[in-house]
């Protein structure tokens, strides 16, 4: 591929030339084999990155077309295209309007007068084969799902193309398409919540760095400039080299290079990354400073533990956004102290929590040990925490609508470990036990 750096993989270099399309432009993994001079399997690999990262979407009966990203932050509605996948469905007419966003659905299961009073414009009417229906909902501005595999009239198509207002047709009853709906809805606002690394890096400043060239007299007038005390060092094309602080300069005299106290080959995180899981690297690689790299390792950013932990517990004050596994077993549980003021936590054992055979799922009861675990040494320690290890210890079998207590206990805690024992009781029966060892993210 002629105009690219010969360090740039086929793959990245692939990535870029799709990103540099002009949007709208259709796709074609043949065509872009050809062009390019790869491989159909290496264009094809490129094609489902460049779709995971949100710059080409495959759109029904038309093809791969590159489509700007859309920015993070950005509200999360579906549009009818993301409908029509959900639902497993094809579009029957009015296809220029797929990328439309739904502002709502309503079900079609009620009089047209009745209908008409909740139909408003960029809505969805989910009905069966009611063409009446499927002409009201057009000329009311909303799109229409029919349901059942049914289609329509060729004078509805024909108002769809008129209007870009699409007609779908899904082969599942309407109950199913209406929870399939509701479940991409939760699914994209428990994502929205899920905070990712970019969510620190777009609102920082220029990122400082320094060359491995660079000397330890370079290194304190930047520190003194910045106000920081650790740099990524690049080479000439942006590449993350390593990273140096003050105390790998600390004994070289201001005219000697850095290059040789460099610490090399640091763990990086991407744009991508969850603010969670950068939390949980920096713990166990026991680190303070993280650099944020691109897929050709080009430093993009960095993020420190202080910011990490700052931006998590502000997202923890934010109002829930879907429902979680983890939520819907915790929800049904109370806060109660003991005698001594202990945390210990009551509660009833939910449908949802339970085998084919009726029984507790062992993976519930962990994470309902895991997460009084959590509260409790916050409660102690004042810190947040990640599991490091656990051992566990089934008893006897729980089963639906039982009332179980938990009762976690401190065994020992320091700046940056806590240990403690877990039990679960029903009816003051000890039902499992488990002993767990957690990490403290909060910098030390």
């Amino acid at each position: 591929m002629e105009g690219y750096d010969e360090t740039v993989t086929k793959h990245e270099q692939l990535l870029r030339h799709i990103e540099e399309l002009k949007i709208g432009s259709k796709i074609s993994v043949r065509k872009l084999a050809r062009e390019t001079g790869v491989s159909e399997g290496t264009a094809y690999r490129a094609v489902k990155e460049a779709e995971n990262l949100g710059i080409v979407i495959t759109k029904e009966r038309i093809g791969t077309v590159r489509v700007e990203k859309r920015p993070r932050g950005m509200s999360e509605q579906l549009t009818f295209a993301d409908v029509v996948k959900i639902v497993e469905g094809h579009v029957l007419g009015g296809s220029e309007g797929l990328e439309q966003p739904l502002h709502k659905y309503v079900i079609g299961a009620m009089r047209e007068e009745a209908m008409a009073r909740y139909i408003d414009p960029g809505s969805l009417l989910i009905v069966g084969n009611r063409d009446n229906a499927h002409f009201l909902a057009l000329e009311q501005g909303a799109g229409v799902l029919i349901t059942g595999g049914f289609g329509t009239t060729r004078d509805v198509k024909l108002l769809a193309d008129k209007l870009n207002l699409p007609i779908i047709s899904s082969r599942h009853d309407t109950f199913t398409v209406a929870s399939m709906i509701n479940r991409a809805i939760f699914d994209r606002l428990i994502k929205k919540k899920i905070m990712l690394v970019e969510d620190i890096t777009a609102h920082k400043p220029k990122l400082h760095t320094l060359k491995g060239g660079s000397t330890a007299g370079d290194f304190e007038r930047l520190a003194r400039s910045a106000g920081e005390h650790r740099f990524a060092v690049v080479d000439e094309w942006n590449r993350l080299v390593g990273i140096v602080s003050r105390a790998d300069v600390e004994g070289l005299t201001p005219e000697q290079t850095i290059d040789k106290v460099v610490i090399r080959n640091p763990v990086t995180v991407s744009q991508q990354t969850s603010l969670a899981s950068a939390a949980q690297i920096m713990t166990w690689e026991g680190i303070h400073y993280l650099p944020v790299v691109d897929r050709s390792r080009k430093l993009v950013g960095a993020v420190t533990r202080r910011e990490v932990l700052e931006a998590l517990r502000s997202a923890q004050k934010q109002p829930q956004l879907g429902e979680t596994f983890d939520h819907l077993i915790w929800n049904g549980f109370v806060e109660e102290r003991g005698a001594n003021g202990e945390l210990m936590f009551r509660g009833f054992i939910i449908p949802q929590m339970a085998t084919n055979l009726g029984t507790i799922s062992e993976g519930v009861l962990i994470d309902m040990m895991t997460q009084a675990a959590y509260r409790t040494a916050k409660d102690v320690t004042g810190s947040d925490h990640v599991l490091d290890n656990i051992t566990t210890y089934f008893i006897r079998p729980v089963q639906i609508e039982d009332s179980v207590v938990i009762r976690p206990a401190i065994l020992e805690t320091s700046r940056r470990l806590c240990r403690l024992e877990i039990e679960i009781l029903r009816e003051n029966s000890l039902v499992c036990k488990g002993v767990m060892t957690m990490h403290s993210i909060d910098p030390g």
